[in-house]
């Protein structure tokens, strides 16, 4: 890989975190390590280019999951005359597509990190 082209790095560890997200748990991670691993530098350059990794897969990880919530009706709870408000399932929205993007780029930047800290304080090389 070219080591300092942080948006190859990045968009390298999107497609790994997009690509096994369906079926390895915390994805996140791996991309996020392979960024940072690729990217080289120093820690927070791990760090940022394992943030930027997740922040790229994170688009279409929330595509996918705002089409599951569609087909679910979680979108439009609480719209009908029920005792919820209208907005009880804008809410719900809200706080699954929050917690999704701290998960996907907080472990993402975290991977950067274990990345970068591989590639040059351990004897494995990629």
């Amino acid at each position: 890989m070219d080591e300092g082209n942080t948006f190859v790095n990045a968009l390298v560890g999107a497609v790994v975190t997009a690509v096994t997200s369906g079926f390895i748990p915390l994805s996140p991670v791996l991309g996020g390590a392979l960024a940072g691993y690729f990217q080289g530098g120093t820690r927070s350059d791990g760090l940022k280019v394992g943030a930027i990794s997740g922040a790229i897969a994170l688009v279409p990880v929330v595509a996918v999951v705002f089409l599951v919530l569609s087909l679910l009706g979680v979108v439009s709870a609480g719209s009908g005359e029920g005792v919820l408000p209208f907005a009880f399932g804008g809410i719900i929205v809200l706080f699954i597509f929050v917690a999704l993007a701290v998960y996907t780029v907080g472990l993402s930047a975290l991977g950067g990190w274990i990345g970068n800290y591989v590639k040059y304080d351990t004897d494995i090389d990629i």
